[in-house]
């Protein structure tokens, strides 16, 4: 309590040796940290861990070797003696080369991901993979059969079809004698393993077999997992499990924020999940945002919402002492506006945060703010490069989304065109001329000047070739509104670079593409294919370039769930059911707006609801400024929307402005 009256920011200063208490103590007692956001967890986790192995970055030692009375000293000295290790587990990639950044080299701490972890520990027990696959899948079957039994009229069609493909299955994973998964990159072929198959084959695993239970406790007494709120719940079941077995050699440590869950994998009431005995320390500041946005969010988990059947519980944060201001807004507009009018009337709600914050960083296109949709359309229709997202999305839907690890690179087959063919259109100087020395480098880094001939004047005429194409692709690109076929065209007639077979091909298809299909009506591959390489080749040349940006994460519009872990100065969320055209989310009702019929069955029965939901997004959109924040609301009843804002203890007076119709 000193520290907390000394220096209101030391509000958590005891929490690391809360912790290494917790797992050095006789017998070691598992822990739920509430780590909210900006509370700093990921610091707080390492400096336990440095204090746990006595190693910090750099393997320098973090305290004397000689300190033996010291618990943490005899902890080490037992994990080295049983060569075992702390096992970290983070929900993405990114999260993990964070704390292995902050840790340094530690032989003491293995740091991985939930999926890497996973399949270290069944890796290679191909007997037993095999096994858990025949059962989920002789269980799949099992009701395939009983609910076309059910049928009053007999199994249809559908359910034969089903039926054949589960027993084709059965006998495929009979007869295949390895598994294989890659956390980084898919695998295809037999025995090649999903992501999700991974985490549910660990679950079953760990919950049938006592020896790879054995395994686990012997080679990683100490499992802490990060973002515990996200962890899929079927394996987080099977470690409590584990846990429960025997405490003595087991010992679990969860960190997260049930406010911040957004995928639906996890537990829907982490804490609830929490046993009794298990210790529950908290982290309480926010480092990362101003007092006028940490009280906002404070608010948002507070309040008493129609169709809410989450629990409030959780912990109130406190900004830092010299973070005592910040500045939010909320824009409410009338949803029936056009795309068009909605993209206008946003740049005035941005103009006028510039106007109430006095930073040039507000300004229209700026990367200094954030801009926040709901659906990757609705961001490359902010960002204009609709077109483009929407037909690569018809080539390779799931390559398209940027997700939070950062993954995502685009279609397999338009590769070229995202990589070489962009690379070589950022060696045109701001003149519209080429850096001879910047191209010379894009041919070399992709192997096209290692490739030449031997013969010279064979070597000769083809450099030439080369720098014609140089030439038109340049003259192309500095064109306004030119296409994607026109820009690729000199560089596939020279060959510049190695292209996808698809991609020539669809660029020699001269036939029209076959129209779309009404809704809801199926659409063979071939058509789907063939509308998103038409799509793709006849979008402009520069929507293409800002969905690259867009998929590399430099952009100034994200999406809702791809931020979370992220942190900007200035961030601006916009909300827009219309336009999402979505059900698992419904900002509006969080505004006033009635709950729909699916809502209000699932509160009789107690089950979440939309408005649970929008709400843990709406924490985590808001939680991830740091200086000011603008909300902008298009409702269905502009009116209502912002009567309820306006009476909405969220909002001081002056916060609350209407868009002009």
């Amino acid at each position: 309590m000193a520290a907390v009256k000394d220096d209101p920011n030391e509000r958590d200063a005891s929490v690391v040796d809360e912790i290494v208490g917790y797992i050095t103590s006789k017998p070691p007692r598992s822990f739920f940290l509430f780590a909210g956001a900006g509370s700093g967890k990921t610091r707080t986790l390492v400096a336990a861990l440095h204090k746990l192995t006595g190693i910090g970055t750099g393997d320098r030692q973090v305290r004397p070797a000689s300190a033996t009375d010291d618990p943490a000293v005899r902890f080490a000295r037992e994990l080295r003696a049983h060569a075992q290790t702390i096992r970290v587990i983070t929900y993405t990639k990114n999260a993990a080369l964070v704390v292995t950044g902050r840790l340094g080299t530690n032989d003491l701490t293995q740091v991985a991901t939930i999926h890497s972890f996973c399949w270290d520990l069944i890796a290679g027990f191909d007997g037993d993979i095999r096994e858990a696959l025949l059962a989920m899948n002789a269980d799949a079957l099992q009701k395939a059969r009983d609910a076309a039994a059910g049928r009053k009229s007999g199994p249809t069609d559908k359910d034969k079809e089903k039926i054949g493909e589960l027993e084709a299955k059965a006998a495929s994973l009979a007869a295949t004698p390895r598994f294989t998964y890659s956390p980084d990159r898919k695998r295809y072929g037999d025995g090649a393993l999903n992501h999700s198959q991974v985490l549910a084959l660990a679950s079953w695993l760990l919950k049938q077999k006592p020896t790879l239970r054995r395994i686990l406790r012997d080679q990683h007494p100490v499992i802490l997992i990060d973002e515990s709120q996200d962890t899929m719940k079927g394996i987080l079941d099977a470690l409590l499990e584990v846990v429960a077995e025997d405490p003595s050699r087991l010992m679990l440590g969860l960190i997260g924020d049930h406010r911040q869950r957004i995928y639906l994998d996890g537990h829907v009431d982490l804490p609830s999940m929490v046993p009794e005995a298990w210790a529950t320390p908290k982290l309480e500041m926010n480092h990362r945002s101003q007092q006028r946005i940490v009280d906002l969010i404070n608010d948002i988990w507070d309040s008493d919402l129609e169709g809410r059947t989450q629990a409030t519980k959780a912990v109130q944060q406190y900004p830092r002492a010299e973070k005592s201001a910040g500045l939010v807004r909320i824009f409410i507009g009338n949803a029936s506006a056009s795309a068009k009018d909605k993209l206008r009337r946003e740049a005035l709600c941005e103009s006028a945060m510039q106007a109430a914050t006095g930073s040039a960083e507000w300004e229209l296109g700026n990367p200094g703010h954030k801009v926040l949709a709901l659906e990757h359309a609705l961001v490359a229709r902010r960002g204009d490069f609709l077109e483009a997202f929407e037909a690569l999305s018809l080539l390779d839907p799931d390559s398209v989304r940027p997700d939070t690890n950062g993954d995502v690179s685009g279609p397999t087959a338009v590769q070229m065109l995202l990589r070489e063919v962009m690379d070589l259109a950022d060696c045109i100087k701001d003149d519209g001329a080429p850096s001879d020395f910047a191209v010379a480098e894009v041919l070399h880094r992709y192997g096209r000047l290692q490739q030449l001939p031997e013969d010279g004047e064979a070597r000769v005429q083809l450099l030439k070739a080369y720098r014609r194409a140089v030439e038109d692709f340049v003259k192309a690109c500095v064109k306004p509104a030119v296409t994607v076929r026109e820009v690729l065209a000199p560089v596939l007639l020279a060959g510049l670079f190695e292209p996808d077979k698809r991609l020539v091909a669809a660029f020699n298809d001269t036939n029209p593409p076959p129209p779309a299909p009404k809704p809801r009506q199926p659409e063979a591959v071939e058509n789907r294919l063939a509308r998103g390489w038409h799509g793709l080749l006849e979008s402009r040349w520069n929507q293409l370039r800002r969905f690259k940006t867009y998929l590399s994460g430099k952009s100034h519009l994200a999406t809702h769930q791809v931020v979370k872990g992220s942190e900007f100065d200035h961030v601006m969320v916009v909300m827009d059911d219309e336009d999402a055209a979505g059900s698992l989310f419904a900002y509006d009702r969080l505004f006033g707006a009635p709950l729909g019929d699916t809502d209000v069955k699932n509160v009789e029965e107690g089950k979440e609801t939309s408005i649970d939901r929008t709400l843990r997004l709406l924490y985590v959109t808001c939680s991830r400024a740091k200086e000011s924040l603008a909300l902008v609301l298009w409702a269905k009843d502009k009116a209502e929307a912002l009567a309820y804002a306006h009476k909405s203890k969220w909002f001081k007076p002056g916060e609350v402005e209407a868009i002009p119709d």
